[in-house]
């Protein structure tokens, strides 16, 4: 297969094409094969990923973010991308090898991508490099969930459960098949509340359980009620007050009386005042000013009497008017 049909999938031309010859050759090959290039392009393709996802996603911390790479340049993720190449077609493999069905093992395909990568940075750069990786990954990070890549099916599924607050699921081995150095696991994921009951099927316990907690996942979805709104409290009632509570009573006894009829609290709290102030007052006691005071003594003196005979009270009477 010629090399330019490869170099047009990976949008680079190289200068030097024995560099890409040999990204492309297993060890089984030749002892000139590509694992000095891959060991290269593995590290120039966790930089260009760091680089990119540190651009795409501003508001996540470093520990989501090295979760998000490392789900990014794992094995299967670069063995997909290699399948859409249609890499397999330009790999050189020892015989045995290809009679093993090498170029189709993800290992052996991801490897080979790495080297790629390895061979343009040799090439062109780090710069170049950097620009072909986010070209292949761009219809991979486009489709990219940071709350759920790099999550296995079971934390995926307790994650939901918490949410809603519901009891974690309980796994169990239920059954185990073949000779032991080839057995296979049945494993039950239960999750009592939501009636979800299911059975996953791995060459391990732990492929089995990730197997049940992916099941059981779809069928939470759709068997799980929302998260309930929470509702506020209703407030409580507040007591009334001693004169409120007298007045209300006694607006209650009086035929046709009104609650606008009613005191208002202020104005039974002054009455109360006033009765307690004036309680022990004598009910015949003065009103107000001292009785010996000299202005009570003018008033109330008698006037002196006038013992003089008529008649000459009336002569002096006479005698004043002229």
């Amino acid at each position: 297969m010629s090399l330019s049909t490869l170099e047009k999938c990976i949008d680079y031309s190289f200068r030097n094409k024995s560099l890409l010859e040999q990204a492309l050759t297993h060890r089984s090959h030749s002892s000139k094969h590509n694992e000095r290039l891959e060991f290269l392009g593995d590290s120039v393709l966790n930089c260009a990923i760091a680089s990119l996802l540190y651009d795409r996603f501003s508001r996540i911390d470093e520990g989501d973010l090295s979760r998000l790479r490392a789900n990014l340049v794992k094995q299967a993720s670069l063995a997909d991308i290699a399948q859409r190449l249609e890499l397999s077609r330009f790999l050189r493999l020892g015989e045995g090898e290809l009679k093993s069905g090498g170029f189709r093992r993800p290992s052996i395909l991801a490897d080979t991508l790495e080297a790629i990568f390895g061979a343009i940075y040799m090439d062109a750069g780090f710069d170049v490099a950097s620009k072909a990786i986010a070209k292949l990954y761009k219809p991979v990070l486009e489709t990219v969930d940071p709350k759920t890549l790099g999550k296995d099916a079971k934390t995926l599924l307790q994650e939901y459960l918490q949410g809603r607050k519901i009891a974690l699921p309980v796994y169990t081995v239920v059954a185990t098949h073949g000779a032991a150095h080839s057995q296979e696991f049945e494993v039950e994921c239960a999750i009592p509340k939501l009636d979800v009951q299911v059975v996953g099927i791995g060459g391990s316990r732990r492929a089995a359980e990730q197997s049940a907690a992916k099941q059981a996942l779809e069928v939470a979805l759709t068997a799980a009620p929302a998260p309930a709104k929470r509702t506020p409290r209703a407030r409580k009632t507040a007591q009334l007050s001693l004169p409120v509570a007298v007045a209300q009573a006694a607006s209650d006894d009086m035929p046709g009386a009104s609650a606008a009829d009613a005191p208002s609290p202020q104005l039974a709290l002054a009455a109360d005042a006033h009765a307690d102030a004036h309680a022990d007052t004598p009910a015949d006691a003065p009103a107000d000013a001292p009785a010996d005071s000299p202005a009570d003594a003018r008033t109330t003196a008698p006037a002196p009497s006038d013992d003089r005979p008529a008649d000459d009270r009336q002569a002096s009477l006479t005698l004043t008017k002229k």
